[in-house]
């Protein structure tokens, strides 16, 4: 089932002709689109502004609001196309100064937000493969946010002003937003900066890629000593949100499901069988010792359904992959060890289910009211979170902590990001616990409705 559902994922989909994924240094997939106002930087050098005003307006009317992660400040990058390399010091809508580099990097600086009573003045300077952002309230006493290595920046890079202003979560979706703003006492020392600036959309402007609101496109204008810069975007690792098109290898399992639902009628089946056909006097006269009996059972069934899922999935897995990525579909990538996890997860994950499943079936002797009962629990949850968008995000953390879907989590490869605002729950692939903390969970069930099971027997008549 797992493979059959995998060759239908993975040829089912074509992207071919889909915008490129940026990837960014590290090989993760990226967001890097944003408004450039820049220059050459060749060798050393420094550049310096303030930043007296950040005001963020949300699609669809354009209305003022909050974007905690719209972004302003200063840039070096390693050219011009996205996902290479770069470092900035910035200002945020909510989040105060930041140095942010590589896209997956964050660390903060001084809290609090800019306005033309309280600008912030900000300075990226570069000595060789180093970059220091620095962040000051006057421009004369200095403080050291932070200083990262970019070890591929090339001997010329490119230097200036940037904004960037992420989509925001409205309702079970993101719509686009823009950002404005203006930045003053703009200098340079060192190095090869002249006075000729460009100003540049980088990335593409879709809204797959978190580009701008219909209508509107970056810009800049300078008026007196002070410069205007209008942008859109982001400049982080990938999400979900971001990339409404991508796929991920737990897509490539839906199986599982149909799987699940095979194996707890077996795990039922194991001993109800039994019961319907009164042959349960043999099976406890052959072996006296009932919780034997009951413990053989359990380890005969998980041991040939955690065999069957691991097979499946080892198959399952790069062959939905090789047939994605046929079809032009972009799947965020895991490693080696990432894919084992899953694997073995995902085996372990029906082989525990069938368990619980037995443990049913000793307790209610009828298959019915065993399957019905530990789909019940199991199923009917992960159908809530995975097929259903509209339940509230609490209640799918919820469903996702306490009941035994939990151990879906064992497929989760997505990760979140504190510095990325998006919607990450269990319907787009982020579960709140850990994947083997999640497989604990239905494990527990399983041990407890085993060792109740075990009484029972021990007490009932056969």
């Amino acid at each position: 089932m797992m493979v059959l559902v995998a060759l239908l994922a993975g040829a089912g989909s074509d992207q071919h002709g889909a915008p490129p994924v940026p990837i960014g240094p590290g090989g993760e997939p990226v967001t890097d689109s944003f408004f450039f106002l820049h220059q050459p930087l060749t060798g050393n050098g420094s550049v310096t502004a303030s930043v007296s005003a950040l005001d963020a307006h949300i699609a669809p009317d354009l209305g003022p609001g909050t974007v905690p992660w719209a972004k302003a400040g200063l840039l070096v990058k390693d050219g011009t196309h996205p996902g290479s390399p770069y470092a900035a010091i910035m200002v945020t809508g909510n989040h105060g100064v930041r140095m942010q580099d590589n896209y997956v990097n964050d660390t903060a600086g001084a809290p609090g937000a800019v306005s033309t009573a309280s600008p912030r003045w900000l300075r990226l300077d570069r000595s060789g493969d180093l970059i220091t952002g620095s962040e000051s309230a006057d421009g004369v006493r200095w403080t050291t946010v932070g200083t990262v290595r970019l070890a591929a920046l090339g001997t010329t890079a490119q230097a200036g002003l940037f904004v960037a202003s992420p989509d925001a979560v409205q309702g079970l979706g993101t719509v686009p937003t823009v950002a404005t703003a203006v930045f003053g006492n703009l200098r340079t020392a060192g190095g090869q900066l002249g006075d000729r600036w460009t100003g540049d959309q980088i990335g593409p402007g879709s809204a797959g890629f978190s580009g701008y609101p219909r209508h509107i496109s970056g810009a800049f204008t300078r008026s007196g000593g002070s410069v205007t810069v209008t942008g859109a975007g982001d400049i982080a690792p990938a999400v979900r949100a971001s990339l409404g098109t991508a796929g991920t290898v737990a897509d490539l399992l839906t199986g599982t499901f149909p799987a699940l639902i095979a194996v707890i009628a077996l795990g039922a089946l194991f001993i109800t069988t039994e019961y319907r056909d009164d042959l349960i006097h043999v099976t406890l006269a052959a072996g006296p010792s009932r919780s034997r009996v009951l413990a053989a059972k359990a380890i005969v069934l998980g041991a040939v359904t955690f065999v069957a899922g691991l097979a499946g999935a080892a198959v399952a897995i790069p062959l939905g992959e090789h047939l994605a990525r046929a079809k032009g579909v972009y799947l965020f990538p895991i490693t080696a060890a990432t894919q084992l996890r899953i694997e073995l997860g995902t085996a372990a994950l029906l082989a525990t289910a069938a368990i619980l499943a037995l443990a049913a079936g000793t307790a209610f002797r009828r298959s019915a009211g065993a399957v019905t009962t530990v789909t019940l629990v199991i199923v009917l949850p992960y159908l809530l979170v995975a097929q259903i968008p509209f339940i509230p995000a609490a209640v799918m953390d919820w469903l996702t902590r306490v009941t035994p879907a939990a151990a879906f989590s064992v497929q989760q490869t997505l990760t979140p990001y504190h510095q990325v605002t998006s919607i990450y729950t269990p319907y787009n692939g982020y579960y709140p616990l850990a994947p083997w903390t999640g497989f604990a969970v239905l494990a527990g069930y399983a041990t407890v409705a085993l060792a109740a099971a075990a009484v029972l027997l021990h007490r009932r008549d056969a």
